[in-house]
């Protein structure tokens, strides 16, 4: 993959104004365009390592939103079962990758030749896995991987099982805060105690990934990543908490006046506007492909709406119960143009005296056939309403009010 130009992640409404300032719509088109392109081929790979039976196939598998029983799930065991990288593709994301590594701690571990051996230049950043107390192992392969320049993540894992033993000792005052901070505090102890500076160690259940530190570690990863690698994080994240939920939106509510651009500027599909004298042209496959991302993003597909009732215990049907928006069905053209259809003049007008206001340039091009406003209008409803649809499913599943 050729390196991705980081001023196409960085496009700006300022840098396409002046493109039509001094050059053409069509100008502005192809370099939105090739911004798309270039994001389409971003790869994030992710290394989990670990020692034998600290959960890495699970935690892989969690964050791939797939159980350990599933087609293509990593293999799952309490002994090693695995001897060479093994990379898992996303299923909704193809791009990015977690890679299974051979599990660490025997005898004759040396960090560098481990590193080596899994080809260490591949992976973006490393997960390194402990269930119990971090050892030297752990703490001369994150002293490696910061030689190699790269980021690394301590997690603890199997944090619901040290609860449910606490919980089984029936202590008259049982404080789910106080045992978390300990479990945390003797991790960092113990890091220091073999040579780790400041270690940040995340406390998480690989069988439910919405607990304890999930939400934390995900903004740590994402803050520093480069910028041309967080939008792919942001969509290949499992959509199960709130936070997270509210995250995806903003990240893809920056990409609509780009798309409305793009999609206003190079199709040839009229579509007339109800009670309007006038009909916008659009590319609807654009739309189709974008409105499709939402529906992934957001985890509202029927397989994630299946995993969610067996992990809550809510229906398919009680959860479908809470949503609202028009894309529950297949997302395709003949959808899409109803949508644009549907768009009313007084919508119509709202957005367009916003847009024309922050984009008098492109406003002037595009004020005619109302194209750029409805795309965005469209766009921007349909983004809403799915976020409030999986919102409101989470809010289900967690037996919250909606």
């Amino acid at each position: 993959m050729g390196e991705f130009i980081e001023d196409y992640d960085n496009i700006t409404v300022e840098e396409i104004k002046e493109t039509l300032t001094h050059e053409d719509l069509p100008s502005a088109v192809s370099k939105i365009k090739d911004y798309f392109e270039q994001q389409d081929r971003v790869e994030l790979n992710i290394a989990v390592t670990g020692e034998s039976g600290s959960g890495k196939s699970t935690f892989i598998n969690a964050f791939r939103g797939m159980g350990d029983e599933e087609e293509g799930s990593a293999e799952t065991g309490v002994v090693e079962t695995t001897k060479f990288p093994t990379p898992y593709p996303h299923p909704k994301y193809p791009n990015v990758k977690l890679w299974d590594l051979p599990g660490i701690g025997t005898p004759n571990f040396k960090a560098d030749q481990y590193l080596k051996q899994v080809e260490f230049q591949r992976y973006d950043f490393f997960i390194i896995i402990a269930s119990d107390r971090f050892r030297e192992c752990h703490a001369n392969l994150a002293a490696e991987i910061v030689k190699m320049n790269k980021k690394f993540y301590f997690i603890r894992s199997k944090i619901d099982s040290n609860i449910a033993a606490e919980q089984r000792k029936k202590k008259k005052v049982f404080n789910e805060k106080n045992i978390l901070d300990a479990i945390r505090k003797d991790c960092i102890e113990g890091l220091e105690k073999i040579g780790v500076d400041s270690p940040v160690v995340f406390l998480i259940s690989c069988f439910d990934l919405a607990l304890y530190d999930f939400n934390y570690l995900e903004m740590t990863m994402e803050m520093e990543l480069p910028q041309h690698k967080k939008h792919v994080l942001m969509l290949a994240l499992p959509n199960i908490t709130l936070e997270i939920n509210e995250r995806k939106k903003k990240a893809l509510q920056k990409n609509i006046w780009k798309l409305a651009l793009l999609s206003a500027g190079v199709a040839a599909v009229p579509i007339p506007i109800a009670n309007a004298a006038v009909s916008i042209i659009v590319d609807v496959t654009i739309l189709v492909v974008e409105l499709k991302r939402y529906y992934n993003a957001f985890s509202v597909d029927p397989a994630s709406l299946q995993r969610l009732s067996d992990r809550s215990g809510k229906s398919v049907d009680e959860l479908k119960a809470v949503m609202k928006s028009p894309l529950h069905a297949e997302i395709n053209k003949d959808l899409v143009v109803k949508l644009l259809a549907g768009c009313t003049v007084g919508a119509l007008e709202a957005a367009a005296e916003f847009w024309l206001g922050l984009i008098p340039v492109v406003g002037s091009l595009v004020a005619g056939p109302l194209s750029f406003v409805t795309v965005y209008f469209t766009l921007k409803s349909c983004l809403n309403g799915l976020a409030e649809d999986a919102r409101n499913v989470l809010m289900a599943a967690l037996q919250t009010p909606v």
